[in-house]
């Protein structure tokens, strides 16, 4: 059959929890390197306020699947999670089921006026000329025993002197809440004014706030007050890559690379009790700093690269 016949025969709605185990199907064990969230995420998405998720079927066979997260205060779209079976793949299924995401949204939620998502590879010139570049952040990404990860932490601790920078300083959600949305971190911090989750971009108003919520989030700052770095961390979630992987995302705003350090190690040493099995964790950072991190990284404690240098872009449409 033709691509263009395949994608014609799609059968779209949305998701239901019956649908888990055709939609993990779908995933391939070595989609985004072993790192694959969706077991970990279905079930809390179709729970999720403001997410839609989608799926696509041919002949009663699950083949592709989309998300949608409504955000801005219902202005904006965060389209997530796209799986499209790894033998359908060249086929238009992708692009078909995104556009009947969009015509639904088009048509329930007609006050939503653009779409944002994030991509870890270089996008095509035909994907920069629909979208228009938003932020950037460069991945930092390390492996290890989680039984490796503590001399790790004391090896960097021996590195970052505490005379040469203050403790720094982990905020209540209220105090992450009131500082996210100051001028000064915005205008200061956040890459392209856009609070970066992971892969989830928002952009830094009080309606996004409940999103981060829940989360679970652990913030952690250089300093309290006008501080050169701000950093948030996921709580470590399951992933494909070894039976007892674990995986966890680190997002640092700001462009000291001392501070950077200084809140990189105050992160993982907050994790450090609750973490066992095999850890792969991924650090984003503005570009300019992503060099100086990755030598402070080099380490004795058998902690390696997961990969080498990479980048996501946050990229925004009109709808």
């Amino acid at each position: 059959m033709s691509a263009a016949g395949e994608a014609g025969d799609l059968a779209c709605s949305l998701a239901q929890e019956q649908d888990f185990q055709p939609v993990l199907n779908i995933c391939s064990s070595d989609a985004f390197d072993g790192l694959d969230y969706m077991a970990a995420a279905f079930h809390r998405w179709l729970q999720e306020p403001g997410r839609l998720v989608f799926i696509a079927r041919i002949k009663n066979r699950v083949v592709a699947l989309e998300s949608a997260l409504l955000v801005d205060g219902g202005q904006t779209v965060v389209f997530q999670g796209l799986r499209v079976a790894p033998d359908l793949r060249g086929r238009g299924i992708a692009g078909a089921l995104q556009k009947h995401v969009t015509d639904y949204i088009r048509c329930h939620y007609p006050q939503v006026s653009a779409v944002r998502l994030s991509r870890g590879d270089k996008p095509s010139p035909q994907t920069l000329d629909k979208y228009r570049l938003v932020a950037k952040e460069a991945i930092l990404s390390l492996c290890c025993e989680a039984a490796d990860l503590s001399l790790f932490v004391a090896e960097l601790r021996s590195r970052i002197s505490p005379s040469q920078h203050d403790p720094a300083v982990t905020l209540t959600q209220q105090q992450a809440e009131t500082l996210i949305l100051t001028d000064y971190v915005v205008s200061n911090l956040l890459p392209g004014k856009t609070i970066i989750n992971d892969w989830e971009p928002l952009k830094p108003l009080e309606a996004n706030l409940e999103v981060l919520r829940r989360r679970g989030l652990m913030w952690i700052v250089d300093r309290a007050f006008e501080p050169t770095v701000m950093s948030l961390c996921t709580p470590p979630y399951a992933v494909p890559y070894r039976h007892d992987a674990l995986h966890f995302n680190i997002n640092i705003f700001g462009r000291s690379l001392a501070s950077v350090c200084a809140v990189f190690l105050a992160q993982l040493e907050a994790l450090l009790p609750s973490l066992q099995g095999y850890l792969i964790f991924y650090t984003y950072v503005d570009p300019a700093v992503w060099p100086g991190l990755r030598q402070i990284c080099q380490n004795n404690s058998n902690v390696l690269f997961f990969k080498d240098y990479w980048e996501e872009l946050v990229l925004e449409k009109d709808l």
